[in-house]
């Protein structure tokens, strides 16, 4: 079955954006989203109130859309979106998920690193047709929902699989990348694509197949741009649009000490500082910076900081809208801290 011809689309492609509360379609520049994996007890354990304030928080302030996983605390952040969401209209918001993961009854609730105390399922990659169509049919089931506007294949990269991951995206080519076309095509989901942290899936994706959007963590941000050279012009000549995970770079950008989840170095704490110093010069959050840089982007669709606590949900909108001078942009660009052909806001 062919998934589209490699260098443009085959077909009047569907974007997704929130206007006045429906559902459209996405384009640039792209609402703030709620990112699901720290309501899947990433790293510690959130109880069910926080959780259910912390979107309920997200809608009051404004988001519509939505991305979770099974993968995310085996199930856990699934049925947490669901409890809360389905108090809502199903065309007033974007919800997404993610296949490539298969949850397995499992009592002795095996590790599911790094989230803690998941539901009691065992994870098992798998990136099969017969899998991703299984797998769409139980996403169902933990949100409590039937419909899914959009399925990104989950963690189909080096980092996540290392050497195999070549081997495991053919399986993926001939098997989830056909079943997510299938239900694209019979109205069942809305688009597809790759949710993964690094650009080479993607750029083969976009050669080999016919995706509608990415999610695309940490490749995209003030510290670290690797997406600008190749994949985003590949996306704007597609009409592909990019969702935009990890904005604050696991943390470094927030005031943390960790990028991509690990110790950052002392050179990557160095830029954050020289970053930070030119915001506050000019008055402004090196956050609010770092959340509006990546949505200024024509390709972005949307943005999902992660977040836990509903103060922490009302501070990312806060700093979504909070004033960051073009002086900024222009010392950053002047300092070579961001590329000079960077989309800025403004």
């Amino acid at each position: 079955m062919s998934t589209g011809s490699p260098g443009k689309p085959r077909r009047q492609r569907t974007t997704f954006v929130i206007k006045d509360g429906i559902m459209t379609h996405f384009a640039p520049p792209g609402p703030l989203g709620f990112g699901g994996a720290p309501l899947g007890n990433m790293f510690d354990v959130v109880d069910e109130e926080t959780a259910a304030a912390a979107l309920t928080a997200a809608w009051d302030s404004g988001v519509r859309y939505f991305d979770t996983a099974p993968h995310y605390g085996s199930g856990l952040s699934e049925h947490r979106f669901g409890n809360v969401l389905r108090r809502y209209e199903r065309d007033d918001f974007v919800l997404s998920t993610k296949v490539g993961r298969m949850l397995r009854p499992d009592p002795s609730c095996p590790d599911n690193g790094p989230f803690v105390h998941g539901l009691p399922f065992r994870v098992e990659s798998d990136y099969s047709y017969d899998a991703v169509m299984r797998s769409i049919e139980d996403s169902y089931q933990r949100l409590g929902l039937a419909q899914i506007d959009v399925a990104f294949v989950h963690d189909l990269a080096a980092d996540q699989l290392g050497d195999a991951w070549e081997e495991q995206f053919e399986v993926a080519r001939t098997g989830a990348f056909r079943a997510l076309t299938t239900l694209r095509d019979q109205g069942v989901i809305k688009g597809w694509g790759l949710g993964v942290n690094l650009t080479e899936p993607c750029v083969r994706a976009l050669e080999q197949a016919d995706p509608d959007v990415f999610l695309l963590a940490g490749r995209y941000s003030l510290l670290n741009q690797p997406a600008l050279d190749r994949l985003f012009p590949m996306c704007a000549e597609r009409g592909v649009n990019v969702v935009v995970g990890g904005p604050y770079n696991s943390g470094l950008l927030a005031g943390g000490r960790t990028f991509e989840y690990s110790e950052a170095s002392p050179e990557m704490v160095a830029k954050r500082d020289r970053i930070a110093a030119i915001c506050a010069r000019h008055g402004a959050d090196i956050r609010s910076a770092a959340l509006q840089f990546c949505a200024a982007h024509p390709v972005v669709a949307a943005i999902i900081p992660g977040a836990k606590r509903p103060e922490k949900v009302l501070e990312n909108a806060r700093l979504m809208t909070a004033t960051v001078p073009a002086a900024v942009w222009q010392e950053l660009k002047h300092e070579r801290l961001i590329p000079a052909d960077a989309p800025t806001p403004g």
